[in-house]
């Protein structure tokens, strides 16, 4: 499959002062983004996965849980840490993060050391060959958040972020909601998830929460996506390879 050329996408959040606007999902908001083209390299160098062969959550007493903003929590209730994570599901270096970060969370996640608020944004829909992929994508991490089902979550969410699986920016092609359902499917969903994915049941309530998370996200100082906040103050996930263990010790 041949794909346009086009350079991967990192979105920067700006104040609603900044005169370019655009207007997403049919919602009255005037939304304002600059999108800066070449995105963030890694500072260390290495993309290798850290902590490879964990694999996802495991650990039974893991609860996951959808918020009535969109938001998804997915630790311990008695968790040490809760950390903030902004992504879109098109975006490669939120991919990246994902990738060499995943499992080494996933464990910290496991032991309780860390709870994730995971906020998946679209502001590349208009970077997917359907329009509205990222969104889909959303819509489809919330149904199976919302079966309160931790570790399907989890493995469902790596599936997402997985280079194997990423639609590419600009590409030809990415993921109809019958595919992300049956990846649910693969990653052990229950079928009340598999059909919320396959009938588009939250893609309303999606574009909803990705906007809120896209107005949070510029009120952190963050620099873009992905971003990794905790009480307060942004983590360099990009460029310090030791921030998760830092979060667990």
């Amino acid at each position: 499959m041949s794909a346009k050329k086009v350079k991967p996408v990192k979105y920067s959040p700006e104040p609603t002062s900044n005169k370019s606007t655009y207007i997403l999902g049919g919602i009255a908001v005037v939304v304002i983004a600059v999108l800066v083209i070449g995105g963030v390299l890694w500072q260390s160098g290495s993309t290798d996965s850290r902590n490879d062969g964990y694999g996802g959550v495991s650990n039974a007493a893991v609860e996951v849980a959808l918020d009535d903003d969109g938001t998804i929590l997915l630790g311990l209730p008695d968790a040490a840490t809760t950390i903030d994570v902004f992504e879109d599901p098109m975006c490669p270096y939120c991919a990246e993060l994902e990738h060499k970060h995943g499992q080494e969370l996933a464990q910290a996640i496991d032991e309780g050391t860390v709870a994730v608020r995971y906020h998946i944004l679209a502001f590349l829909d208009r970077l997917s060959s359907s329009g509205d992929y990222s969104t889909r994508a959303v819509a489809a991490n919330q149904c199976v958040a919302e079966t309160g089902d931790a570790v399907a979550f989890s493995a469902f969410h790596a599936a997402v972020f997985s280079p194997d699986n990423q639609p590419g920016e600009g590409g030809d092609s990415d993921h109809s909601n019958e595919q992300l359902a049956q990846m649910a499917r693969d990653a052990g969903a229950s079928d009340d998830a598999v059909s919320c994915i396959a009938d588009g049941a939250r893609v309303e309530q999606a574009a909803e929460s990705a906007e809120a998370g896209r107005q949070l996200l510029a009120t952190t100082g963050a620099a873009g996506t992905p971003a990794v906040i905790q009480n307060g103050t942004v983590i360099d996930a990009l460029g310090n390879d030791n921030w998760v263990a830092e979060l667990a010790g």
